[in-house]
C-alpha cells in the first residue's frame, strides 16, 4: 500500500476533494431549486427527469466522496464519472439561468 503522504496521494486530496465538495454543493442547489420552483418553460415531466438526474448524481457523488476519504486520499475517480456530473452542473445553471431570465429562449 502506498505511503499516505506521497506526492500522488497528496496531488489527490488536493485537486479531488474540493471537486467532489463542488459537486455536493451545486447537486444540492439544483435539488433545492427544482423542488421548491416551477419552471414554465419546461415540462413537469423534463422537471422531474431533471430533478431525478440530480438525485441520482448526489448519492454517486456522496459515495465517491464517502470511498475517496475511506481509502485515505489513495484512489482517483475516472474521467468517465465525472464527465456526466460535470455536464449534469452546466445543464442546472443553464436552466437556472434561464429562469432568472424569464425563462424566454
Amino acid at each position: 500500500m502506498r505511503d499516505s503522504d506521497s506526492p500522488e496521494t497528496e496531488l489527490l486530496r488536493t485537486l479531488l476533494q474540493p471537486l467532489l465538495e463542488d459537486f455536493q454543493y451545486w447537486f444540492a442547489r439544483s435539488r433545492d431549486f427544482l423542488e421548491t420552483e416551477q419552471l414554465l418553460f419546461m415540462s413537469q415531466s423534463d422537471q422531474s427527469d431533471l430533478l431525478t438526474r440530480v438525485k441520482e448524481a448526489q448519492e454517486e457523488v456522496h459515495t465517491a466522496k464517502m470511498l475517496f476519504m475511506a481509502t485515505d486520499a489513495k484512489v482517483g475517480i475516472d474521467m468517465a464519472t465525472l464527465m456526466p456530473w460535470h455536464q449534469l452542473v452546466t445543464e442546472c445553471w443553464n436552466v437556472a439561468t434561464r429562469f432568472r431570465q424569464g425563462g424566454e429562449v
